[in-house]
């Protein structure tokens, strides 16, 4: 028995990376998977992966700045397993260049993809979960939602945004049966950095399936419990006290 049983839930971004850690996650955890990305060859790989695993697994190939392709990947995955359990906004870009240098164009794909995609894909799940009385919303935003680094002027503003959400998801929620979660992850170690070799002064990392044990938690939780925030890091990265 996984502690996911007879949970269908949607995970964007999940055909690498974090998103495809917690899609493993889930699942291990007996859940059903609506997965969604833009990459779909990518997607079939995470999905045959899974399906390996014993979960049922819909792909659906999806853009979530894309107002249409959300709400057919919602109804998609309604029309596959009947309900919808967990909505992980997952999907994400990071642009990285100082503030003086940075286009309109770096900053606008960032924001369009870290938080209007979550705001197309909750605003969606919202109205099916609220017809349902029940359902639970996991916004995956960073560390950098809290502080903040040089040249990361998009990222960090989409993560603050994501985070203020959060809490309006929750709160709008609270009357239909929603929960809305933020997880923040620290550094953690995605296939985009295996080209670069490690160096010696560099922080450390976590790899995807120990932060997906955060998410599974998240989600596994009785629908009248909310844990409304998690920051999950490596414990030698320097956070507390970071300026």
């Amino acid at each position: 028995m996984g502690v996911l049983d007879g949970k269908v839930a949607i995970v964007t971004g999940s055909n690498r990376g974090i998103g495809r850690g917690i899609a493993r996650g889930f699942a291990r955890a007996g859940a059903s998977l609506a997965l969604a990305a833009r990459d779909a060859a990518l997607l079939g790989e995470a999905a045959d992966e899974f399906r390996e695993l014993g979960a049922e697994v819909a792909a659906i190939p999806t853009d979530v700045t894309d107002e249409g392709a959300v709400d057919a990947l919602i109804d998609g995955t309604l029309e596959r397993f009947g309900q919808l359990d967990v909505l992980v906004n997952n999907a994400g870009v990071a642009e990285h260049a100082p503030l003086v240098e940075m286009s309109l164009e770096a900053w606008q794909r960032t924001i369009d993809v870290n938080l209007t995609g979550p705001f197309l894909c909750a605003r969606a799940a919202l109205r099916v979960m609220a017809a349902a009385g029940r359902g639970r919303i996991i916004n995956v935003a960073s560390i950098s939602s809290q502080r903040v680094r040089p040249s990361s002027a998009s990222y960090s503003a989409s993560k603050f945004g994501l985070w203020g959400l959060t809490q309006v998801i929750a709160l709008e929620g609270r009357a239909h049966g929603v929960s809305c979660s933020c997880l923040n992850p620290g550094n953690t170690w995605v296939e985009r950095r295996s080209g670069t070799p490690r160096r010696e002064d560099e922080e450390p990392m976590m790899t995807v399936d120990e932060l997906a044990t955060a998410a599974v938690t998240m989600a596994a939780m009785p629908d009248h419990v909310n844990m409304l925030e998690a920051t999950v890091l490596p414990v030698g990265q320097p956070f507390i006290g970071r300026g």
